[in-house]
């Protein structure tokens, strides 16, 4: 069984805000970018002789870059 979707579901969520549009714009940003890293680190995996490991930690240490990217412009009032 499929649930319905929220609608303001940030309204309901202990520490979230409303963001101005600059800051809806910023967060969009923040995640195409994200896409693009992705994507790139998608085709260095594809190189020969790449490091998996180094490519991994690479993975983890943009993802972790771009939470806290997010974070500081979301500014949530809990962690």
């Amino acid at each position: 069984m499929k649930e319905a979707v929220v609608e303001n579901q940030h309204r309901k969520i202990t520490g979230y805000r409303e963001l101005t549009e600059v800051e809806i714009g910023a967060m969009n940003i923040i995640k195409a970018r994200g896409e693009q890293l992705a994507q790139l680190l998608d085709d260095l995996g594809n190189l020969p002789d790449v490091d998996k490991r180094a490519l991994a930690i690479a993975r983890t240490e943009f993802q972790t870059g771009l939470m806290w990217a997010t974070r500081a412009v979301a500014r949530p009032t809990t962690f």
